[in-house]
């Protein structure tokens, strides 16, 4: 079946929509449960317990509002093309079947549904985004502009994300349990050399560095002047009453300027000087970061 390809990139209503001159594999229809299976290419491995048990207690309530989307995979079994959540929470609630419209999507179309219904509905962790992007682009040959136009992100956000799957398994497995963020995987990145990336990464989880610290270690471990002078005598002496509050007095838009700026480059960002005039610098740790920062620039 035909999609309408103008659906591509503006939602999961759009997406899930058939030509209209196409027939519809059937209607919906009430499916039992043990007849659907979930989708291999899913990209979310990990459901929360806490939301299953909310959503399994509303179907008790109210039913299954909206179907599950579903197509046919032979010998009477149907694959789960979007509404896995609501498939789970159905078995744990107890039910026996499920509404399901039958619906029939090319491979890329199947993985481009199920990563948008969890992007839009239920916030996949950054590891499984990552994969769901980067699992598109191979199936598709589309570049990552394309794949953020068609999930409606910005292909920052997309390069972002699929820069996470370069940290090690034991890096990608303590962000997917939340023991670190976003922020401290791209600051672990910054790191050149593999040694550092992991003294950093254990400074994180055993001395609870902040983001904003664990860019600035990364800085001192590249060597590359970020890190603070060593103390002297007059290093060391006592700022004077003066000196304090100047150090206060930055303009707040500037602080969240800097912090846009490192969330659109993905990268270390510093703003200096005032409202009126100064620097900005994009740090870069591989000719992948300078490249990426360039494409941004340039809008690619």
């Amino acid at each position: 079946m035909a999609l309408r390809r103008t659906g591509l990139g503006k939602g999961l209503d759009a997406l899930l929509q058939p030509e209209e001159e196409a027939p519809f594999l059937g209607g919906e229809s009430a499916i039992p449960l043990d007849r659907l299976r979930p989708n291999p290419e899913q990209p979310r491995k990990h459901f929360g317990e806490d939301e299953l048990k909310e959503l399994a207690d509303s179907i008790r309530e109210h039913g299954i509002i909206e179907p599950i989307i579903a197509e046919e995979a032979g010998d009477g079994f149907y694959t789960i093309i979007a509404g896995e959540r609501r498939y789970r929470a159905a078995l744990l609630a107890g039910l026996k079947e499920a509404p399901v419209l039958l619906r029939s999507y090319p491979p890329e179309a199947r993985l481009e549904i199920a990563l948008i219904e969890n992007i839009q509905r239920t916030d996949l962790n950054p590891i499984e985004e990552a994969q769901a992007y980067k699992k598109l682009m191979e199936l598709t040959g589309l570049s990552q502009d394309s794949v953020a136009a068609k999930v409606g992100k910005n292909r920052s956000t997309v390069a972002n994300a699929i820069r996470l799957l370069r940290l090690p398994e034991e890096m990608q497995d303590a962000l997917i349990r939340g023991e670190i963020s976003s922020g401290h995987a791209r600051a672990i990145l910054h790191a050149a050399k593999d040694e550092d990336r992991e003294t950093l990464f254990r400074e994180i989880r055993e001395g609870g560095l902040s983001v904003r610290e664990a860019e600035r270690k990364a800085g001192e471990l590249n060597g590359d002047g970020d890190a603070p002078p060593p103390e002297s005598s007059a290093a060391a002496a006592p700022k004077t009453r003066k000196e304090a509050p100047e150090r206060g007095r930055r303009p707040a838009e500037l602080t969240n300027m800097e912090e846009k700026l490192i969330e659109k480059f993905g990268t270390k960002v510093s703003v200096q000087g005032t409202l009126e005039k100064g620097s900005i610098r994009i740090d870069y740790y591989s000719m992948d970061d300078l490249g990426r920062v360039y494409d941004i620039f340039l809008g690619n």
